[in-house]
């Protein structure tokens, strides 16, 4: 049976290769509140499902994470890449023109659901809270961006003098926390992984198997596709999300 055409993605449109998701990036630079840390940058957060990477296009900065391990900061400048398994807390600081392409696992899963924001224990046990904690004013969209950033700073401080002290029941109490916000997203988080990266999977061994077999009816479906980035407002900065595709036009 020859493997169905290359850019059919049930449910949705063309995937990216592998059921990535691609964003660019252009990492907050507005000043620390008073009386915070006094680092520029974004929303500090963990992803419970999936991997992300970040290759630098230009700028300086770091990386700020927290896991069992307790704190790290990496640092970050043009031509590096860095990724981190899911559990990793991780906080971008913007030196000077921080900007990155991030790579998102799970056809973009880190950026539709699979984050939680690093607010206090009070907001996190609470679903209404957190909910209006993380959620942008359409009518003053950077406003609430910021705020957003500094109840998440300072959940990320607690969680990191917690960690400082000896006290690795805060990362688990965090994942704890976590899990119950997003549980109830669970189901739609496997269908977007049913319909990328798992779709892209089995189409990749029915070309395999086709090939093995001689045939390769496959190919005649080959085609170019372009995909137009839609601005957002991210956790982390100015977002460029790559979401859809669509074929290219011809040249005349």
């Amino acid at each position: 049976m020859s493997p169905e055409p290359e850019t059919t993605r049930p449910g949705g449109p063309p995937s990216l290769p592998g059921g990535v998701g691609l964003s660019r990036l252009r990492v907050y630079d507005w000043p620390a509140a008073p009386g915070s840390d006094g680092f520029c940058g974004g929303s500090p957060h963990m992803h419970l499902a999936c991997a992300e990477a970040y290759a630098v296009t230009g700028g300086s900065g770091a990386v700020q994470t927290l896991t069992t391990d307790g704190f790290a900061s990496h640092p970050l400048g043009e031509g590096d890449l860095l990724w981190f398994a899911p559990g990793t807390v991780h906080r971008l600081v913007n030196d000077g023109d921080l900007r990155l392409v991030v790579i998102m696992q799970n056809a973009g899963l880190p950026e539709a659901g699979d984050a939680v924001l690093t607010f206090p224990p009070d907001v996190l046990a609470d679903p209404t809270a957190y909910a209006r904690a993380v959620t942008l004013d359409p009518a003053d969209p950077e406003g609430s961006a910021r705020k957003r950033r500094e109840l998440a700073v300072a959940g990320f401080t607690e969680l990191r003098e917690r960690l400082d002290a000896g006290d690795v029941s805060a990362m688990t109490d965090f994942h704890a926390a976590a899990l119950r916000l997003v549980s109830a997203g669970l189901p739609a988080w496997r269908t977007r992984f049913e319909q990328g990266p798992a779709a892209d999977v089995a189409r990749t061994a029915a070309r395999l198997d086709a090939l093995e077999a001689g045939d390769t009816s496959h190919l005649m479906s080959a085609e170019v596709l372009r995909s137009e980035p839609a601005p957002a407002w991210g956790m982390c900065g100015h977002l460029e999300k790559f979401e859809t595709t669509e074929p290219a036009a011809k040249p005349e």
